[in-house]
């Protein structure tokens, strides 16, 4: 039997569903932020220059798989329009916190999720790596479902500056945590991200179906993972503790 080091947990699809969420509400709330701080644009010119932004960080963010905050893309936007601000202009700031409001507000707990976390924190580590653009978003969403407290410690790709599958933020925690790859279990619902990234550092991997990957998204994919469970309170059966 393995030494149980810790588990790894990714957060959203694998912790977290996410439950009528609608993104045009959101960018239509950053819309209306920024102009009612001043940057008074037309609303189609404002969408046309947000896309470009976006696109250009995404090809940044999926190839190189070095993260971009959502300020980023916001002011190069605005920029594009012929205004002048930065990522650190507060107005920007306050847009982005402005979009994910109606994100937060959509975030659930999976079945068994907190159950399970209470059982393991009695038992060995508890990290959580996460890919998101904006950090706050991941300690407030831990905060409002009630789990923040089981985490011994939450690394997200926005303060790292890497992205999941890069090695460099799965060997953060294994620094950070002070544990072997061989000691360590990731549970996390994306083939690429969650399951390839922790094997090529050595974690053993358990896949768990989500709402935004299947079992056979899975069964598709390169790398298969060491383990599938069907729902997080599966886990204690692979654990074998």
């Amino acid at each position: 039997m393995m030494n149980l080091g810790a588990v790894i947990f990714d957060f959203i699809g694998t912790l977290a569903k996410v439950e009528n969420y609608s993104l045009e509400d959101s960018e239509e709330k950053l819309f209306e932020s920024l102009v009612a701080d001043g940057f008074v644009v037309d609303h189609g010119r404002f969408m046309d220059a947000y896309d470009k932004a976006y696109r250009k960080y995404r090809d940044v963010r999926y190839r190189q798989l070095v993260e971009v905050d959502n300020a980023v893309w916001i002011s190069d936007a605005l920029n594009l329009l012929d205004f002048t601000t930065t990522p650190e202009d507060k107005c920007v700031k306050k847009a982005v916190s402005v979009f994910f409001e109606g994100y937060l507000s959509a975030l659930k707990l999976r079945r068994f999720a907190r159950s399970t976390l209470r059982k393991l924190s009695r038992l060995c580590y508890i990290g959580l790596v996460s890919n998101f653009t904006h950090a706050p978003v991941v300690y407030a969403g831990l905060r409002e479902l009630k789990i923040n407290d089981y985490f011994n410690i939450v690394l997200v790709s926005q303060t790292i500056g890497w992205r999941k599958p890069s090695p460099e933020i799965f060997k953060e925690i294994l620094r950070s945590l002070d544990v072997k790859a061989d000691e360590v279990f990731f549970v996390g619902d994306t083939p690429r991200e969650d399951i390839q990234g922790a094997k090529n550092v050595g974690m053993k991997t358990v896949f768990i179906p989500s709402q935004f990957n299947t079992l056979t998204d899975m069964q598709k994919a390169d790398t298969p993972p060491d383990h599938y469970i069907e729902d997080l309170g599966d886990l204690f059966k692979i654990l074998d503790i």
